[in-house]
């Protein structure tokens, strides 16, 4: 379990087989529609190469976020501290309005794992 953008708002990452990442963003809804709301996207996507990480989310409220990055260790000084490891790289969060137009922002982000006695149960897929 990583920080994500906002204060309360996590990625969660799993690494399986050959690479092959799975896990989901939650986070708060940030459109009219859906302002305050808790939301949880799963992963479309995965790849951990080396440390070199990417992933897209499924689209939720017309929502995705790209992630093209890094995992390394942070200044956690030893393993279950907070930013043991730290996700770092570019994230693209695009979204498409009720007129079909689309926009994106992009921006660099470090994410920060959680320490371990703070990770946050997993959503249930639905």
């Amino acid at each position: 379990m990583y920080s994500f953008l906002k204060e309360g708002e996590f990625v969660q990452v799993t690494v399986e087989e050959a690479g092959r990442v799975t896990g989901f963003v939650s986070r708060y809804g940030d459109l009219d529609s859906d302002k305050g709301a808790f939301l949880d996207q799963f992963f479309k996507t995965g790849k951990l190469e080396g440390n070199a990480l990417t992933f897209t989310t499924n689209a939720v409220h017309a929502t995705t976020f790209d992630f093209k990055g890094v995992i390394e260790r942070g200044e956690g000084q030893k393993p279950g501290d907070e930013a043991y490891y730290v996700i770092k790289g570019t994230l693209t969060q695009s979204v498409t309005d009720a007129t079909k137009k689309s926009s994106s922002k992009t921006q660099a982000v470090t994410f920060k794992s959680f320490p371990a006695e703070a990770s946050p149960t997993a959503p249930t897929p639905q």
